[in-house]
């Protein structure tokens, strides 16, 4: 199993925005520059996020994006479903999928539920917070340019830009 990288890259947004804390909105240019990844990328990601009620996307004089909630109410798993649909290790997850040429005799199909709810729920303990290293709320702002820190790889093993 592999993430693509649109929701790698949508991890590695996230988890800049949230080091920001909310303080101050942020810019897609400020988040491309940020993390490496391209300008058009970002503002697709901007948008499917805030459509998944992840971000806040704010127009205008001081508008820009940021968290919809705090990062520790965000999970990875939230994130990654926002951009790739709901986490379905094979069709048989999948409600109402009858596609499989196996089904009839599929002596596996009953389990894969519990596989997949394992790995969806690995991913759901997992909260931006912990994984941006995002301070505590009231905490004070990190350090580096325009209040963010140095920009970031991707995620996970395996995922280029």
């Amino acid at each position: 199993m592999r993430l693509s990288n649109l929701a790698d890259y949508a991890v590695v947004l996230m988890s800049a925005a949230a080091r920001q804390c909310g303080s101050v909105p942020l810019h897609a240019a400020m988040l491309a520059e940020q993390t490496g990844i391209p300008g058009p990328t970002v503002q697709k990601l901007v948008s499917g996020l805030a459509r998944a009620g992840l971000l806040v996307s704010t127009r205008g004089t001081g508008g820009g994006v940021r968290l919809a909630r705090p990062a520790a109410a965000i999970s990875i798993a939230d994130i990654i479903e926002a951009v790739e649909g709901p986490i379905a290790l094979t069709t048989c997850v999948e409600d109402g999928r009858h596609d499989c040429a196996l089904e009839g005799n599929c002596r596996v199909k009953p389990h894969w539920g519990v596989v997949n709810n394992a790995v969806r729920g690995a991913l759901a303990q997992i909260s931006l917070a912990s994984l941006s290293g995002a301070p505590a709320p009231g905490a004070g702002r990190p350090g580096g340019s325009a209040g963010l820190p140095p920009p970031t790889a991707p995620a996970f093993a395996g995922a280029t830009r």
